[in-house]
């Protein structure tokens, strides 16, 4: 299948997840958004999960440029501002949600939202690689427990008590994974 198409069938997968929810997302619904066959679908593709699943990880809706600023504060913050714009604006926010919602009740998505995860990690490893080489991070720091405060937090203030996710925000929530609550601190960039 082309690539084109292939992304096509992606994002118009995750539109109807984030329209429609889980259970209102079928092969028939992408196939005829798409302007595909449905068979087509399931040549690539033996069920709605496998669709998602890939989608999630393929998607062009979703991708997110790997920050490179110089700085592992600067590029952590620049990466912060990807997952808030991810988590808060549609339509991305609303297939993180919806796949999130799905994922947490359906044993064959979990797969699926651990691959998204893991996709999403291997990518922001150049960032704590170049960290380490530049002697901003220690080689035994955990750089996955380092995202999961840095996500965890953007996800609860933004998803789940639904408060807005400002620079401030953004800035003290980075700085609070990478020095701690008594660590160096910086003033917050203008």
């Amino acid at each position: 299948m082309a690539p084109r198409r292939q992304q096509e069938i992606f994002n118009t997968t995750l539109t109807l997840l984030a329209e429609k929810g889980y259970e209102g997302l079928t092969i028939e619904g992408v196939a005829g958004r798409a302007g595909v066959n449905k068979t087509t679908i399931y040549r690539w593709w033996p069920s709605k999960a496998a669709l998602l699943a890939e989608a999630l990880v393929e998607a062009s809706m979703l991708d997110q440029p790997t920050p490179d600023t110089g700085s592992l504060q600067g590029d952590l913050e620049a990466l912060t501002d990807n997952i808030v714009a991810l988590l808060t604006a549609p339509p991305a926010a609303d297939v993180a949600v919806a796949a999130l919602a799905a994922a947490a009740h359906r044993p064959e998505l979990a797969a699926s939202a651990q691959r998204f995860f893991a996709d999403r990690f291997a990518r922001e490893q150049p960032i704590f690689e170049r960290a380490v080489a530049r002697g901003e991070l220690a080689k035994e720091a955990d750089p996955m427990t380092i995202m999961d405060m840095i996500a965890g937090a953007v996800w609860l203030r933004a998803v789940f008590r639904r408060q807005r996710v400002d620079r401030e925000f953004v800035h003290r929530v980075v700085a609070t994974a990478l020095h701690g609550t008594t660590g160096p601190r910086s003033e917050v960039p203008g």
